[in-house]
């Protein structure tokens, strides 16, 4: 039997770039204490200049341009909810998509008024849409940026970037007999997603237990004090228990032992799911945030 339980959450930053025409203020409910607020003049370079003063201001980076919409709200703001959808390929009731462009460093350095139109081609002439949604991902996929501007005037734009509560991490509490295919299985069961691999399982050795902090370090792919990487397997036999995994990788004896594996969701990127065991290897405790992107 699983047991679960949430471990914390991580931030997921939240914008949009609304369209002139649409004069109203925009603030999400959600807006956390550390959102950040510039003001742009559209010019070429608009946009990248818009994520730039974003990034010094919140000292986070916003990561590649993935995808823009041009999009008609019908003069209506939009709820985080929504552009969210809209970013997923979903419909919005009341919402038009105009045009989705597939994001470029050349079209950071185009004007707003150049994407209105849902086509990136030097025009701005014939836009219909009232906003524009600028979504972006750092490295991995796991967290997700847009952006949101407000018109005030024909070329004057205030800009928003705000922070909210973002996937979930979930911890399973699993047997060391369990398998690479049972540790997967348990995961998408949680998450009601199906993902691809592992691709990839690194081994880790230590003497103490890491901490949550170190958890999620390990889960953004960084490294950590308590464990040390000394060995990769690639596509590990999903029929392999978690606790014969060191033993197939070369790793001797250790007191903290942990496997980090990689999946790999379509569309989104690749996840991480870390397990880490005290007991030479009867009990594992693993851990992977929520794979259902927003």
């Amino acid at each position: 039997m699983t047991a679960l339980r949430t471990i914390t959450r991580r931030a997921t930053i939240v914008t949009t770039a609304l369209i002139v025409g649409l004069t109203a203020s925009y603030a999400p409910s959600h807006a956390a204490e550390d959102e950040a607020r510039t003001t742009v003049t559209d010019h070429p370079g608009a946009p990248g200049t818009m994520l730039r003063q974003l990034e010094d201001l919140t000292g986070r980076p916003v990561g590649d341009l993935d995808t823009v919409l041009a999009v008609d709200t019908g003069g209506r703001n939009l709820t985080d909810d929504q552009l969210e959808a809209l970013v997923a390929g979903k419909e919005v009731d009341g919402v038009t998509v105009v045009g989705t462009m597939p994001g470029s460093r050349d079209i950071l350095g185009t004007t707003m008024a150049d994407l209105a139109d849902g086509t990136y081609d030097g025009s701005g002439d014939s836009g219909t849409a009232t906003s524009l949604i600028f979504a972006s991902s750092v490295p991995g996929g796991r967290n997700w940026c847009l952006t949101m501007c407000v018109a005030s005037g024909k070329s004057v734009w205030e800009c928003l970037l705000a922070s909210r509560g973002g996937a979930q991490t979930f911890t399973l509490d699993l047997a060391g007999g369990t398998t690479v295919g049972g540790t997967k299985a348990a995961f998408e069961k949680v998450n009601g997603v199906a993902v691809d691999g592992p691709s990839t399982v690194e081994t880790l050795t230590g003497d103490g237990e890491p901490s949550a902090d170190e958890i999620q370090t390990l889960l953004d792919g960084g490294d950590i004090p308590s464990l040390r990487r000394v060995a990769t397997l690639d596509r590990p036999d999903p029929g392999w228990a978690l606790a014969d995994i060191a033993e197939k990788s070369g790793v001797p004896y250790a007191k903290t032992k942990a496997h980090i594996f990689t999946f790999t969701l379509p569309f989104l990127g690749k996840f991480l799911a870390v397990c880490i065991s005290q007991d030479g290897g009867k009990t594992w405790k693993c851990s992977a945030r929520q794979w259902d992107g927003f």
